[in-house]
């Protein structure tokens, strides 16, 4: 049976992939598309979905927008990588889907009550919109089957030399995920670096002959250039999609356990993921904790996806 999943996120080119992989792939009931300030601001980050959605042919599914700013700090986007709209590249055309009302914490909470089953959260974004959730409807957490996230490293960051983007830009909420009870899976930097869009990958892409796989192909070829003049990378990771991949099929992404906290004080280290790999601290274990990508199996997922979206709106 499809897993029943909500995906929070805040496209964002790697978001726009996890949003087609969600939808195009038999493994998972896509139920909502929840959105939150991060590579963006709110406004252009669920625009962004609506996008992604119109040329996808994703209906169906409701969009809500959900919180404009971080818990505590103020909001810090990430237009050198994503640029202004933050999914700079291609040309979209005006969005023919739209959003539906209220909050996306108050449609999340009625997903997680009325369905008939657990539902998986997958954030690919700050935590914001989910550690809302957790505190504002503690019950919430009794219709959670588990919270798997894009988010942190076992290693260094991509925001500052110890944090990765996504809990940098709420820490505050972070913490409240991590040490919710709710079961975690974190995806970080240390495999979705294994994740790497090669020209071979957008060769691929480009040769599904769908204006669906040309658009994605255009999407990695400005990400790749954002990569290239930022890090260095010859090719992009493709971060978020990897989150998702593990809920399709846990063979795709080797997970260990772990303690994992979220450093909130240090001058250097605020936003960084302490990942306790060797059990050095006397800490219970937390989280799943990913370490490997098969990348052959991945890449299939992903192009499947996006051939079965395309096949659909051709």
């Amino acid at each position: 049976m499809p897993v029943p999943i909500i995906i929070d996120c805040d496209p964002g080119h790697d978001d726009a992939l996890a949003i087609m992989l969600a939808a195009g792939d038999p493994a998972i009931d896509l139920l909502a598309i929840t959105t939150v300030a991060g590579n963006q601001t709110v406004e252009k980050t669920t625009f962004n979905a609506r996008r992604v959605c119109t040329v996808a042919g994703i209906t169906g599914v409701p969009i809500a927008a959900g919180c404009a700013r971080p818990l505590v700090q103020p909001l810090r986007v990430a237009d050198d990588v994503h640029g202004d709209s933050g999914m700079d590249g291609p040309r979209f055309p005006d969005p023919t889907v739209g959003t539906v009302p209220g909050h996306a914490v108050d449609l999340m909470y009625r997903i997680l009550t009325e369905h008939p089953e657990p539902v998986t959260l997958v954030p690919t974004a700050p935590l914001t919109n989910i550690a809302l959730l957790l505190t504002r409807y503690p019950d919430a957490a009794a219709g959670i089957h588990e919270i798997v996230l894009m988010g942190g490293s076992t290693e260094r960051g991509n925001k500052t030399p110890a944090a990765e983007f996504n809990i940098f830009i709420d820490p505050e909420a972070a913490d409240i995920v991590f040490r919710s009870g709710v079961p975690v899976t974190m995806c970080g930097l240390n495999v979705t670096h294994q994740a790497l869009a090669t020209p071979d990958v957008l060769a691929r892409l480009d040769g599904l002959g769908t204006e669906l796989g040309g658009i994605c192909a255009q999407l990695m070829t400005y990400f790749a250039s954002a990569y290239k003049r930022l890090w260095g990378f010859e090719a992009p990771p493709l971060h978020d999609p990897v989150a998702v991949a593990r809920v399709i099929d846990p063979a795709i992404v080797r997970c260990v356990d772990a303690s994992v906290a979220v450093e909130l004080h240090g001058q250097f280290t605020r936003g960084a993921t302490v990942v306790d790999l060797h059990r050095y601290l006397d800490r219970p274990v937390n989280a799943r904790v990913a370490v490997e990508l098969d990348a052959g199996l991945f890449w299939d997922r992903v192009i499947g996806a996006v051939e079965r979206l395309g096949a659909r709106t051709t």
